[in-house]
């Protein structure tokens, strides 16, 4: 059962190496920087995705053989981090609002919380638009 269950694992690592190389390609044709980092030749072994969504907000989500992670920074500065399937969510709601703008040729605005809205968030979410820490 156990070895089922890594092959499974190893299988939605490549998936979600698969997805990440795609979104940062998505996201570079929408004018924004985004880059997709696999390891191994492969890609099988995970991946590091980093995108800027403007106005100083940035992703990163990370998958490997160790775990797979999501964090939301704003100048730097650590907003949200989110972890399993928590992470895979929020890494669904970026792309579901990718799509949505690729359908209706609008231009990607991602500044402030604008990308949030697709589906309702979750209630340990922070709210992006509110007033940037001091200091």
């Amino acid at each position: 059962m156990f070895l089922r269950l890594a092959a499974q694992y190893q299988d939605l690592v490549k998936d979600l190496v698969l997805t990440l190389d795609a979104l940062a390609q998505s996201l570079k044709s929408q004018g924004l920087m985004a880059s997709c980092y696999t390891c191994g030749t492969d890609g099988n072994h995970g991946a590091s995705f980093v995108a800027d969504l403007r106005d100083g907000h940035a992703v990163r989500f990370l998958v490997c053989d160790y775990g797979i992670s999501w964090v939301e920074m704003r100048n730097g500065v650590e907003l949200v981090k989110l972890e399993g399937a928590d992470a895979i969510r929020e890494l669904d709601r970026l792309s579901q609002h990718l799509r949505s703008l690729q359908r209706h040729g609008l231009e990607a605005t991602f500044s402030g919380a604008g990308w949030r809205s697709v589906g309702q968030p979750p209630a340990h979410r922070l709210d992006l638009s509110s007033p940037q820490p001091e200091g």
